[in-house]
């Protein structure tokens, strides 16, 4: 599997990173063995970034991976994150502190390779951060917390507003940027025209790679309504809620029959190779997440990394679909 330069931090990471949240369910309420054997399988595949979170069965994930982990003990990249909430300016880094400590306990690890801010970034909002905040407040305290050596690099979830993600990209002081990109949403990666049925990002993706950073993708996959089915595996999430597409799934799933029926016309394995090999198929992109549910799952999605970016033809298709969406109800 290709590998690609995560931004600067001197990390060489697999084209598609392995997901460990609730959405796709594996690591969160699999069982211990089919856990073992996914992460060992992704290992075999080539894949070298694993990404969980303390919010995903909170702190399920962590205390699963870190399980495996330990008896596998594989040469990766491991990225966990944390969030704040209702702390005041001045308990901010202390806060932060112990969300690592916590973090670490669980993985059974010493360091971990990446640590990002998990908030949505916005001036207001139920479990949001203004960007003054993160300036001000969360970039200095990870810098500062860096020097512990108990992570590599700082980062951050790039949800939010619009002009406060832009805002702290152009600040500096993280290294990666985790940005929602998939085909019911391709604004962080090109212009998209007035009305288009979901957030403008504004080029986050070229803004995040003109300052040096690594890009993370997630929901690449839109929760899995790039299936263009409805239908959850038994493990996975049963409600998902949308980051920057349509209003709801059951938007977001019929908007996908496009592309199923283009995977089909194209000779392609299903819309899950099409949503994976358009993610990784921007030159900003260094790892698209997915999220897993199966081991089978985890087989196509490899497969689908393994045979690489889309040909310009076929992303020329497929900007002709979205951009056919404009003027939808979101």
């Amino acid at each position: 599997m290709e590998h690609r330069p995560l931004g600067g931090t001197k990390l060489s990471v697999s084209v598609m990173g392995f997901g460990c949240g609730a959405v796709g369910g594996l690591m969160v309420r699999g069982s211990a063995a089919d856990q073992e054997r996914a992460v060992a399988r992704a290992i075999e595949l080539g894949i070298s970034y694993f990404d969980t979170a303390p919010a995903y069965g909170d702190g399920a994930s962590e205390s699963n991976l870190g399980r495996v982990l330990a008896r596998l003990r594989p040469n990766i990249a491991l990225g966990t994150k944390f969030r704040v909430a209702g702390v005041p300016a001045a308990g901010i880094e202390a806060a932060i502190a112990a969300s690592l400590e916590a973090s670490l306990r669980r993985l059974g690890r010493d360091t971990v390779d990446l640590f990002q801010l998990h908030n949505p970034i916005a001036a207001s909002g139920a479990g949001t951060l203004a960007p003054e905040v993160v300036i001000a407040h969360v970039l200095p305290a990870l810098a500062r917390l860096r020097e512990q050596g108990k992570f590599g690099f700082a980062g951050f979830t790039a949800v939010g507003e619009t002009a406060a993600l832009h805002r702290v990209i152009a600040e500096g002081g993280a290294a990666t940027a985790q940005v929602a990109y998939n085909l019911l949403n391709p604004s962080a990666g090109r212009a998209v025209g007035a009305g288009y049925p979901g957030q403008d990002y504004g080029d986050v993706l070229g803004r995040a790679r003109g300052a040096g950073l690594g890009v993370i993708g997630i929901r690449v996959l839109a929760g899995g309504a790039l299936s263009g089915s409805e239908e959850r595996h038994p493990i996975a999430a049963e409600r998902v809620v949308p980051i920057g597409s349509g209003a709801d799934y059951r938007s977001d799933v019929r908007r996908a029959q496009a592309f199923v029926a283009l995977a089909r016309e194209a000779g392609l394995a299903g819309p899950t190779e099409l949503a994976i090999r358009f993610a990784i198929s921007h030159p900003a992109m260094s790892t698209a997440m997915v999220g897993l549910a199966t081991l089978e799952q985890l087989e196509l999605a490899g497969a689908a990394a393994e045979r690489g970016p889309l040909p310009e033809a076929l992303l020329g298709r497929i900007a002709a679909i979205e951009d056919g969406f404009v003027g939808e109800p979101r």
